[in-house]
């Protein structure tokens, strides 16, 4: 199998001699999609030198357009499932690459297990070969549809390996154990976060992810879809929060796992509701079936992240919200275009309310 060799320039710019220190050269895995490109952007703002690697298969390149006349950044096209090697040096490993939302994985369920395995071990091997340091971009979904409310780092968590989200939840799974074999056998320096939903500017319209969907659902008019009876709860997370986590994680020594999230909980019609005030829109409300094995409760214990870390979210629901809308109202073309992709039952899986499973009596309050 032949290796991918990344060769981009390491020269720098004139900086001040502190900043020059403190530089550091960063490979971001997934950079060009929603999460990615926000790092990366964190990273150029703090001085640090960026190589951003993404396949494209949900990453977009408009996402990175401000960031091309930056001589510290550089993007690379590469599938990271396959072997690659980057020239010069390399300080930090953030491997994000993933498809993350259910209708992405399920499209690509093949390559969605292929990066949480293969291309985990390729981004592994690039930071055990330059001595770097390597944060993993895990997922709250690794705690499946939790027995333990709210959930702490060393809950185990209740996942169904083989149902239709399984592709996403056990490449996570997979990822974090790897991760942790590579720093037992192999002194890796790694760093693990478990991502809870987030939202902000630059989710694709069409991406089927809760906040993007209302969003897009509103603007347009049409009936935001609410799976179930919407009594469900999330923990909205705003991305510039989450990127600080990120970005002190990469900075720390700290292994983890860590929960990085908005611990303040609420229901999926309360988020409803709340956008539709934002919006001034008059949408109605259309219900379609759980798919097979929906979370029913989801929020954080972020102690350790403010332990080890230092932080804590500080954007609340409602500006984040304002925010997110304002992005998309700007941008009233690919809004309408994705309406006719939210509506109906959620494409990839099965729209059925699950069974009640062992252990369901015992779920925590």
């Amino acid at each position: 199998m032949d290796t991918t060799t990344i060769s981009v320039s390491t020269a720098l710019p004139r900086l001040d001699p502190t900043a020059v220190a403190a530089r550091r050269r960063v490979v971001v895995t997934g950079g060009a999609g929603f999460l990615g490109s926000h790092l990366c952007e964190a990273l150029l703002r703090r001085g640090d030198e960026v190589v951003c690697v993404d396949d494209l298969s949900t990453g977009r390149r408009e996402n990175l357009d401000g960031f091309f006349g930056d001589p510290a950044f550089a993007f690379v096209q590469v599938d990271v499932s396959e072997p690659f090697v980057v020239d010069g040096e390399v300080d930090a490993v953030a491997h994000l690459a993933s498809p993350a939302s259910p209708p992405d994985y399920h499209r690509l369920p093949l390559e969605t297990l292929a990066v949480g395995s293969r291309g985990t071990e390729n981004a592994l091997k690039l930071a055990v070969a330059h001595g770097a340091r390597f944060v993993l971009a895990s997922t709250s979904e690794v705690y499946g549809d939790p027995l333990v409310h709210p959930q702490t780092e060393d809950y185990w968590g209740n996942v169904n390996s083989v149902g239709p989200r399984s592709v996403y939840d056990e490449a996570k799974r997979f990822a974090e154990a790897l991760a942790a074999a590579y720093a037992r056998t192999e002194a890796a320096d790694v760093g693990i976060v478990r991502i809870f939903n987030t939202y902000g500017p630059r989710m694709r319209p069409e991406d089927g992810r809760v906040v993007s969907s209302f969003v897009v659902q509103a603007l347009n008019g049409d009936p935001l879809t609410i799976y179930g009876d919407g009594s469900q709860t999330r923990s909205f997370c705003y991305v510039d929060d989450l990127v600080r986590g990120l970005v002190a994680m990469l900075a720390s020594a700290e292994p983890g796992p860590v929960n990085l999230g908005n611990p303040t909980e609420r229901t999926v019609r309360e988020l409803a509701e709340l956008v539709l005030t934002i919006t001034g829109s008059d949408s109605s409300v259309d219900h379609q079936p759980l798919p097979v094995d929906d979370p029913t409760r989801r929020r954080p214990d972020i102690g350790r992240a403010d332990t080890a870390l230092g932080w804590a979210p500080t954007v609340d629901a409602e500006e984040g919200l304002r925010r997110t809308v304002a992005w998309f109202a700007a941008r009233p073309r690919a809004v309408a275009v994705a309406g006719s992709a939210l509506a109906g039952p959620q494409a990839g899986g099965v729209p059925v309310t699950p069974p009640a499973r062992q252990g369901d009596a015992a779920r925590a309050s």
